[in-house]
């Protein structure tokens, strides 16, 4: 009897030993995804802001040299009272208004958003934050205004998707529903908290407005959050009418 009751004792206690270690390897390994995944979602807003800094090298870094080169010239003819120097201020100018009008260009590129362009970067963005994403649905034939306000609806959805709540999985999907374009992006991490409130909604709302759209973001039960955006589509345009053909005046009879 004493043998049965040691024996069940050690079993009890390597029981929990075992019960306890796992515990502890389980939350462990918990914790690394966490921080996995929150590493993989900064490294993805670092790139983005990496090319946006070299797009803006790109753009700045020779005209400035040339600028600066062109500025020292001109010093140096002024100094000699040479009228060679009011030409070279004045291609300094030409060459600042043209390094504006590239700047605009690539601040406006950074602004907008192309609707087919986020939807590839979405799926490549959450794949690498570990997230498994299914896209589906084209943005080909949709008016410019349509695709830029759901093109910044995919950004903003795949920030928080990356941001907030815990996904495993993202399903987007685009379609024409009765005269409509409807953009829907759903995901299993529900976001701790209420949505609606934040700033980037609200933006995405303003956005939305402009083409006469609306935007839903609510759990959609089952563990799952759901954003939609729909739009309405302007009317095909109306078919030319028929205009009647009238007898030519030889087959006119008197």
């Amino acid at each position: 009897m004493a043998l049965a009751t040691a024996i069940a004792v050690l079993v009890t206690t390597g029981f929990l030993a075992f019960s306890s270690a796992f515990s502890v390897w389980l939350l462990d390994a918990v914790y690394t995804l966490d921080e996995a995944r929150e590493t993989r979602a900064r490294l993805a807003v670092a790139e983005e802001r990496l090319r946006f800094g070299r797009d803006l090298h790109d753009v700045m870094g020779r005209n400035l040299a040339v600028i600066a080169l062109k500025s020292e010239l001109a010093v140096q003819l002024a100094r000699r009272e040479r009228p060679e120097a009011v030409e070279q201020m004045i291609e300094v100018q030409r060459i600042a208004r043209e390094s504006q009008r590239e700047v605009r260009e690539v601040v406006r590129g950074y602004r907008e958003a192309d609707l087919g362009t986020e939807l590839a970067g979405a799926q490549g963005v959450l794949t690498a934050a570990g997230i498994d994403c299914e896209v589906s649905g084209s943005a080909a034939g949709l008016p410019a205004p349509v695709q830029s306000a759901l093109g910044w609806v995919v950004r903003e959805a795949t920030t928080n998707v990356l941001r907030h709540g815990n996904a495993a999985r993202c399903v987007v999907t685009l379609r024409t529903v009765e005269g409509h374009v409807v953009l829907t992006v759903e995901n299993d991490g529900v976001p701790d908290s209420a949505p609606g409130g934040g700033s980037g909604l609200a933006g995405l709302r303003e956005r939305l407005s402009v083409v006469d759209g609306t935007l839903r973001a609510a759990p959609s039960g089952e563990g799952l959050f759901r954003l939609t955006a729909r739009i309405p589509l302007p009317a095909p345009p109306a078919p030319p009418l028929s205009t009647p053909v009238l007898p030519s005046v030889s087959e006119v009879t008197p």
